[in-house]
């Protein structure tokens, strides 16, 4: 929902090898057990025709991803735990990479995770990490292991693929053997911020800000992306902050934010963090010493577009204030990607709220794709290079997420940014940009 951080936290976020359509198969393969879950390959299966498809997320912790392995499993049922024809059978493991120390994902599960993914010839795609600062562990352990392909659907750090936005000798320092293994299915926080921007001077009119962010690389990386698109549109950046997580208040700060404007408050403030990094407390102090949110307009990224963060203000004082999130409101998401909620919805009961999910359709999506296409050419889909060329080469795929491609970064080509603001006690889509 992730992230770069060291700080062990994510950014969330948010093809079809068949069509989508009314008639999605369901097939009926066992229930998963998240935590452990796999799907097992029939018993006449042999070591020879089996491809391993692993999953490395958080499945306990505050960033459990249950939706995910859920919909990861969907895609696999539909195509009835097979590929090329039938001539192999798909074994998929899900893979916890969060420990109760840690109460989140945890560097060393990680590391042992890649490690362990490494030595197994029969694993041909490596599904996650869902955190940005897990991938930075993960990348180099499997770029020298074939390249092992990994398939992200929500690290959003541009250092990982890309220089903007990155430390120095990223992102080469990820990819010791000189091949990009990794592909990303959300888009980057240099979009996400400089889409904030672009809201923010267009639709709000705002003609001045003050940026804030929460001292780790995912606010402050948005903040950054923020910034460098400020200039060009007009958009006067007054000051900006990094703030101390554990503060018990800032109402110091905002008073000095109040008068940065000539004496005046700034027309709005963009504030990068994550909401578990006091993200309440900060918009509590906010109105506090500057009034409610039509005074002085404020926004932040997908890291606070959470009930908690409502929650942790009150619905009085965060009445008003926007939240973007990579993608497209559920509402408006493509027809395919419909399809897949109402195919999840039949398969699990009940009615799929995470958005995540959807990405996790699709990151199997992407890795059986690979898979056939390695097959439909005459190669072998055991060959781990076979397959992480094969992905890398999908060009306007009509996947769960709408047609879509990849680059040489491998970033993918969707860049569209959903607005949503806190109306009545919950966030409520209201826009989108690019």
């Amino acid at each position: 929902m992730t992230l770069p951080a060291p700080s062990r936290r994510p950014r969330r976020l948010w093809l079809v090898l068949i069509p989508l359509g009314l008639g999605l198969l369901l097939c009926a393969l066992a229930a998963v057990s998240i935590g452990s879950s796999f799907l097992k390959p029939p018993a006449s299966a042999s070591a020879a025709n089996t491809l391993t498809i692993v999953s490395d997320l958080p499945l306990s912790g505050g960033e459990a991803t249950q939706a995910i392995v859920r919909a990861m499993t969907l895609r696999l049922d539909q195509a009835g735990g097979r590929a090329c024809a039938g001539r192999f059978n798909i074994h998929y493991e899900s893979w916890d990479d969060a420990s109760a120390a840690a109460g989140d994902w945890d560097p060393a599960v990680e590391t042992a995770n890649a490690h362990k993914a490494a030595a197994d010839p029969s694993i041909v795609a490596y599904l996650g990490p869902f955190n940005s600062g897990a991938a930075k562990l993960s990348i180099p352990i499997l770029d020298q292991a074939g390249p092992l392909l990994m398939v992200s659907l929500g690290n959003t750090y541009p250092g990982l693929t890309k220089t903007i936005g990155a430390a120095p000798g990223e992102p080469d320092v990820y990819y010791p053997a000189h091949v990009r293994n990794y592909v990303r299915l959300t888009p980057s926080d240099d979009v996400q911020g400089a889409a904030d921007a672009r809201f923010i001077h267009d639709q709000l009119n705002a003609r001045t800000v003050y940026l804030l962010d929460d001292s780790e690389p995912y606010g402050a990386g948005i903040a950054d992306a923020f910034q460098a698109a400020a200039g060009p549109l007009g958009l006067t950046v007054l000051g900006r902050a990094s703030l101390a997580p554990n503060a018990a208040n800032y109402q110091i700060l905002m008073g000095r934010i109040s008068l940065s404007n000539a004496g005046r408050p700034p027309d709005a403030i963009f504030v990068g963090m994550l909401i578990e990094n006091n993200a309440s407390q900060v918009l509590k102090d906010k109105v506090s010493v500057m009034g409610d949110n039509t005074a002085v307009k404020y926004m932040g990224p997908a890291g606070i577009r959470v009930p908690a963060f409502i929650e942790g203000a009150g619905a009085r004082v965060a009445e008003g204030v926007y939240a973007s999130q990579p993608g497209l409101p559920s509402e408006q998401m493509p027809a395919v990607t419909q399809q897949f909620q109402r195919a999840y919805d039949a398969k699990y009961g009940g009615r799929l709220s995470d958005l995540n999910a959807a990405y996790g359709y699709e990151a199997m999506n992407v890795a059986l794709a690979g898979i056939e296409s390695v097959c439909a050419a005459g190669g072998n889909p055991a060959d781990r290079r076979a397959v992480r060329d094969a992905v890398f080469g999908l060009k306007d795929f009509n996947g769960a997420l709408g047609p879509w491609s990849l680059d040489a970064n491998g970033d993918t080509s969707l860049t569209g940014t959903s607005i949503y603001q806190v109306q009545g006690g919950r966030f409520v889509a209201v826009g989108q940009t690019q």
